[in-house]
C-alpha cells in the first residue's frame, strides 16, 4: 500500500528532492550548483536529508525561467507548483563553514 502525502510540507520535500535529481542529471548545471552551494558530491547525498538544503535546491531552479520550465516538464509539474514548493520549505540554506 502506497503512502499518501497530506502535509504541505512533505508535498514540497518530495518537489525538491525531484528538482535534485533533476539537476544532478545534467554534469554543467550539477557543477554550477556545487560550485554555488559549496558543497562536493561526497556530501550530496547526506545534504538532502537537510530540508534547508533542498530549499537552496529549489531556489537554484527558481532563479532562471528555462531550467524551470525544463524542470516543470519534466516532473510534469506546472511552474507555480515549484515556487510553492519553495514558499512551503521556508529559509535559505546556507553551509557550515568551519
Amino acid at each position: 500500500m502506497t503512502k499518501r502525502v497530506h502535509n504541505a510540507r512533505e508535498v514540497a520535500e518530495i518537489v525538491a528532492i525531484q528538482a535534485l535529481s533533476f539537476v544532478a542529471g545534467e554534469p554543467e548545471r550539477l557543477g554550477a550548483f556545487l560550485a554555488e552551494s559549496g558543497i562536493g558530491p561526497e556530501t550530496l547525498r547526506s545534504a538532502a536529508a537537510d530540508p534547508q538544503f533542498l530549499v537552496s535546491v529549489l531556489d537554484f531552479v527558481l532563479r532562471d525561467d528555462r531550467t524551470v520550465k525544463a524542470f516543470a516538464d519534466e516532473a510534469k509539474l506546472h511552474p507555480t507548483n515549484i515556487a510553492a514548493a519553495r514558499q512551503a520549505l521556508g529559509e535559505n540554506w546556507e553551509r557550515d563553514v568551519p
